[in-house]
């Protein structure tokens, strides 16, 4: 078949085989070697974003050995498969030229069946792994001791939230009211994105013998500027992850007979499926992005990562220069600078509808949400007949 985008809102819901591919070889060419990296590693979230890239960095930078988790759309012969099934195939099959070990189970990762499956195939291929990352981003989780099924909501605290947001696919500027969460979708959106699951993991890893001494583990997460903290921070999101600053300290102390740490690392924006459905994010990166440019020191996915994994955990720098008064590494230092967020909010105000492709940069994160579903690619041909079902059984 012939794929184009196809776009309901704020979903893509086609992916596009080669487009994935190339994406995910093109970022696997940027990396540069990496000394005194990881050796063995299981990225949860494996197959986008943060997650992939982590990957990417630890398999091709430092020729580590990875154990993916995610959980994909499989093709059929009349529709294609999620941008994450194609994203895996194609890392698989780079390090399999390279001849470096990398499976991905795809599956439910808050599931104990799942745990159980990546235990066993860790003493079956890599014996002990020294690298956790948790990249998780889902608005459901099933508990796996309770069977409740919990779903996240993205909304303020207290009161309602007032506030400017951009359609991007129009280039609207409009302004919304967020209505404020109630105590029991609070609760749920901290049981889906905070960090209960985060420490089952390594009870279960840790229970199982398979966490090598001098074990690492990290948990991403985002935090923004003061434009955005009333829906990221001081939010339902935000009380989800406080929890993932308690889980931290909690999982060092089960480490410590490892000598092994978790940190929380806060990142720096980028488009996800997911932060373009969240009213005031999308105006607040378009103008982000555009700023940082030409500043030159906006980076992608990829980018981001090789610095986080170059100087903060593998680096020959001290950790505690890039650590905050809780402990999180922080990685949006860049985005966070005083002369970026200077220039970002003296243009929030004044953007609107007809001056939003002159401040913001709003091609860019257009295009940037097409490269998550394989689209807008160079050297792709979006013309030719491509088969959807590639990787199938």
């Amino acid at each position: 078949m012939i794929v184009k985008p196809r776009i309901r809102g704020f979903i893509c819901t086609t992916a596009h085989p080669a487009g994935c591919a190339a994406n995910v070889r093109a970022q696997i060419s940027s990396v540069a070697p990496l000394a005194n990296g990881p050796k063995k590693v299981l990225v949860l979230g494996a197959s986008g974003g943060y997650g992939l890239a982590s990957r990417i960095v630890a398999a091709f930078g430092a020729g580590a050995e990875t154990l993916g988790v995610s959980f994909e759309r499989a093709p059929t012969p009349k529709r294609t498969a999620s941008a994450g099934w194609y994203n895996n195939i194609a890392f698989e099959q780079a390090a399999a030229e390279r001849g470096v070990y990398a499976k991905t189970l795809d599956g439910d990762a808050f599931s104990d069946a799942m745990k159980a499956a990546v235990i066993d195939e860790i003493r079956e291929s890599l014996g002990q792994i020294d690298l956790l990352v948790y990249s998780l981003a889902s608005p459901v989780r099933q508990h796996p001791r309770t069977g409740v099924l919990h779903r996240s909501a993205i909304k303020p605290l207290g009161e309602t939230f007032h506030v400017k947001t951009l359609n991007q696919d129009t280039g609207e500027v409009s302004e919304v009211d967020l209505l404020p969460a109630t105590e029991e979708e609070t609760a749920a959106t901290v049981a889906v994105m905070g960090g209960e699951d985060w420490e089952f993991w390594i009870d279960a890893l840790r229970d199982a013998g398979v966490l090598a001494p001098g074990f690492r583990t990290l948990s991403y997460t985002y935090i923004g500027s003061e434009l955005t903290w009333p829906i990221y921070w001081q939010a339902t999101l935000g009380k989800a992850k406080e929890d993932l600053d308690r889980a931290a300290r909690a999982i060092n102390e089960r480490l410590s007979d490892l000598t092994g740490e978790a940190r929380v690392v806060v990142l720096k924006a980028v488009v996800t499926q997911a932060s373009s459905a969240i009213p005031v994010v999308p105006l607040y990166f378009a103008l982000l992005f555009r700023v940082m440019k030409e500043a030159g020191n906006h980076e992608d996915c990829i980018a981001h990562i090789e610095r986080l994994f170059h100087t903060a955990l593998y680096g020959d720098g001290p950790v505690d220069s890039y650590l905050d008064d809780v402990a999180r590494i922080r990685m949006d230092d860049w985005e966070l600078s005083a002369e970026i967020q200077a220039e970002v909010t003296r243009r929030w105000p004044i953007v609107a509808g007809h001056n939003v492709g002159e401040l913001a940069d709003l091609d860019g994160i257009r295009g940037d949400f097409l490269k998550i579903f394989g689209f807008g690619i160079d050297g792709v041909d979006y013309e030719a007949d491509v088969d959807p079902t590639v990787g199938r059984g």
